[in-house]
């Protein structure tokens, strides 16, 4: 994720809504595509320092404060959050907080599928969409929800939907300790759910595409789908997975062990754009060779770092030969549907 700059020189970040040195408003200008501030304009709207355009918040930035793009088109809401076919209930005490981490994983989400060239929304047969959702809500306290007032994190048919428990810190961290979890995030969930959306988009219906698919990841019709899920949850993961695999979950069936290593390469890609940014490292590279070598090297001081503060391991994952050829399956799929 990159780091970008006032027109006074201070730092704007991808979630500042305001440049902290010179009190200008901040946000992301849809007109040259970039973090940057805003000088008032004529009737009320702003006028970007960055490329001299003028526009207007995006409709969730005035009014729910859950966005901060800018829009030069006249449209009430923002590329992003029209997206979104299904918002939370903001009647529920604290959905609007929920809501505003879900966009902010978004937003960097979004900013990653631009930075590899992934088309998606409207560009994309199915488009994506998003629905973010709760079960079993009363007064804003979680409750028992039946069977069928459960909300599942999943893809179908271009529609990702997220249960918004997970932007609870709580809810989120006991899911990851009793599911033994390495990581739990909202951007991962973002990341898994899109490897699904682009297997449809990318792979599913072309004969060769699924071949290919097939020799590195196995035959997802072998066994079923439903029936690899049950056993999975009934029996766990397969022993001695560990560098074979990215997590215990990906074991399950090659669907779910394309979207984890899908988010894998998504991940190392906005940890190597970021450190780009600050200076310690080039641009992203071509071969996935090269990803992995920077990524362990970044990987390894980080996990240091963070041990350091008695916190999780940020690159959890060590990448074998096994793992890394799979992530270049990844990214050979990723690039051809960048280039069209």
């Amino acid at each position: 994720m990159r780091i970008y700059t006032c027109i006074c020189g201070a730092p704007l970040f991808i979630d500042n809504t305001l440049c902290t040195n010179c009190g200008r408003s901040a946000g992301w200008c849809e007109g040259c595509g970039t973090m940057s501030s805003f000088d008032p304009g004529e009737r009320g709207g702003w006028v970007c320092t960055a490329c001299g355009v003028a526009g207007t918040p995006c409709g969730n930035y005035t009014e729910h404060q859950v966005c901060n793009r800018v829009v030069t088109q006249g449209e009430a809401l923002c590329r992003l959050c029209s997206l979104n076919e299904v918002v939370p209930n903001l009647a529920v005490d604290g959905n609007r907080d929920r809501w505003a981490r879900l966009e902010a994983a978004k937003r960097r989400l979004v900013y990653a599928l631009d930075l590899v060239g992934l088309p998606y929304g409207d560009e994309t047969t199915p488009p994506l969409r998003f629905a973010f959702m709760g079960d079993g809500e009363l007064a804003g306290l979680w409750r028992r929800a039946g069977e069928d007032e459960r909300v599942y994190t999943g893809h179908a048919d271009g529609l990702v939907t997220i249960n918004i428990r997970e932007a609870d810190d709580a809810e989120r961290e006991a899911l990851r300790v009793d599911m033994g979890e390495a990581h739990r995030t909202l951007i991962g969930h973002f990341r898994h759910e899109l490897g699904h959306y682009y297997w449809d988009v990318a792979i599913k219906g072309n004969p060769q595409a699924e071949a290919d698919f097939a020799a590195v990841f196995g035959d997802p019709n072998d066994p079923p789908y439903a029936d690899a899920l049950e056993r999975h949850y009934a029996e766990g993961p397969q022993a001695e997975w560990e560098g074979l695999y990215v997590s215990a979950y990906a074991t399950m069936h090659p669907w779910e062990d394309w979207a984890e290593t899908f988010a894998l390469w998504l991940a190392m890609a906005g940890v190597l754009d970021t450190a780009e940014s600050l200076g310690i490292g080039g641009p992203l590279p071509d071969s996935t060779a090269e990803m992995v070598q920077r990524y362990g090297r970044l990987g390894l001081a980080l996990n240091e770092f963070s041990r350091e503060m008695g916190l999780l391991d940020i690159a959890p994952v060590v990448i074998t030969g096994a793992i890394e050829a799979k992530l270049d399956h990844v990214g050979q799929v990723i690039r051809a549907a960048g280039q069209g």
